[in-house]
């Protein structure tokens, strides 16, 4: 995919407005033409306009269908109510109100293009991802057993199986039969990206790369698929090619802001340098810190205060003070002595973990004032994160909101590849739950 140049869908051939209106097939073509570059896009949304001011029934039709195209549902939903009936119509009416949210009516009007010579299979799918959508996996499975025959036969049925065993937690059964929509259909782009996607999270990211730059063949490209691909590039440090499929994202749509922020992000490691030697220094320095008590020699009793205290390591006497320790029961000067003297030869200190940072010793857990633990105990994945900010805190050993909010934000822009745009949106996730990372004093 990296040496793939850029290639822009010349012509289109299909017009919305013309006498006679466009099949559903010249409509599916004329939608991914708009959106295969912002110039286009921009360009119908014109056409769209000029448009508008019409009534009659025929063209509030074609109205209505190019406000859809343009992304402005709630607007085709009232247009494409005046326009004449057709399939195209209850087609595109329900695909709008799809969007809008409002699932029953676009039930209805998926059933009402039967009327009108609509395809059954295809309306059964579409009703199907309605429900999906709406989070009616009984209904969906409804739909979906009604076209079972079609195993084998059709990519769209396998997709929407796929999609409808992922809603069910079956991951395995889903990712099958997204591989046999595309054994049907190589070029089924959304199967294509759910699969890569799993493969992502299922820890094979090597077929996840494969699976993305497939998709990126095919035009118009999924600008998410390229915007993963870029992720998983970088994180293997191979910024050349998360630049190029970046770059491919903004040359045809030089505005989209995501990809502007990213290139930035690339860029900026693309000039960082990696010290080795002080890399591995701070891997030898994590390895002290991970050593238990247990494996040196200290006094029944101040072993067994530092078990009361849950102090495990070397590393958990760095969070702790000497004020601290003595002020716990039957823990004395002597006590304390033995803990100086186990951390001296080390250049280690007690409590240097609150007061630096950049040690690289993690801090603790930290259980904010008047929240619920019960939040802070719950999976990383609970915030919705995009590829990129995910990975970063799977390097990190992050796994529970707890875990995040115990961070600074210095601390998170000190790991590599994550930079300014990842943090702002880790940032947003958490105060949308009423949560923020921590502040040094």
């Amino acid at each position: 995919m990296e040496e793939q140049t850029v290639e822009i869908i010349a012509e289109c051939g299909v017009d919305l407005f013309a006498e006679e209106l466009p099949s559903m097939d010249e409509l599916r073509q004329l939608a991914n033409f708009v959106n295969c570059s912002e110039h286009e896009f921009i360009k119908f949304g014109k056409r769209v306009e000029e448009n508008m001011s019409k009534t009659d029934a025929k063209a509030s039709l074609a109205s209505g269908i190019g406000l859809y195209i343009s992304g402005r549902a709630a607007e085709a939903v009232e247009k494409l109510s005046k326009g004449a009936d057709c399939e195209q119509k209850y087609t595109y009416l329900a695909f709008a109100l799809r969007r809008t949210g409002r699932f029953d009516e676009a039930i209805a009007n998926l059933q009402k293009s039967l009327d009108y010579g609509a395809d059954s299979l295809t309306v059964t799918l579409e009703k199907a991802a309605t429900y999906r959508q709406a989070g009616n996996s009984e209904a969906m499975a409804k739909e979906l057993g009604g076209c079972a025959n079609f195993e084998n036969v059709s990519a769209e049925y396998h997709y929407q199986l796929g999609r409808y065993q992922e809603t069910q937690g079956s991951y395995e059964d889903a990712m099958d039969n997204y591989a046999k929509a595309i054994e049907l259909v190589p070029g089924h782009q959304r199967a294509l990206f759910h699969l890569a996607y799993r493969c992502d999270l299922s820890g094979d990211e090597d077929a996840a790369i494969d699976y993305y730059k497939q998709i990126a063949r095919i035009n118009p490209v999924y600008i998410s698929a390229l915007m993963n691909l870029a992720v998983l590039y970088e994180d293997r440090c191979e910024y050349g090619k998360a630049s190029k499929c970046v770059g491919k994202v903004l040359m045809a749509h030089p505005n989209h802001k995501k990809a502007t922020m990213f290139r930035k992000d690339i860029d900026s490691s693309m000039t960082m340098v990696y010290d080795e030697e002080k890399e591995k220094k701070k891997d030898r320095q994590n390895k002290i810190l991970e050593m238990p008590i247990s494996d040196f020699e200290l006094s029944v009793r101040s072993r067994n205060c530092l078990k009361k205290m849950k102090i495990f390591t070397l590393g958990d006497l760095l969070h702790i003070t000497e004020a601290e320790l003595l002020s716990y029961k039957n823990f004395g000067e002597t006590s304390l002595k033995e803990i100086k003297a186990l951390l001296d030869p080390r250049s280690l200190v007690l409590g240097m973990a609150m007061e630096e940072q950049e040690a690289g010793v993690i801090p603790e857990e930290i259980v904010i004032e008047g929240e619920d633990v019960g939040l802070l105990g719950k999976p990383i994945e609970d915030l919705q994160l995009s590829v990129r900010p995910r990975h970063c805190l799977k390097n990190l050993n992050i796994r529970t909101l707890g875990e995040i909010v115990s961070k600074t934000e210095a601390e998170l822009l000190a790991v590599k590849n994550f930079g300014v745009t990842s943090l702002n949106e880790i940032k947003k996730a958490l105060g949308n739950l009423g949560l923020s990372l921590r502040h040094l004093e």
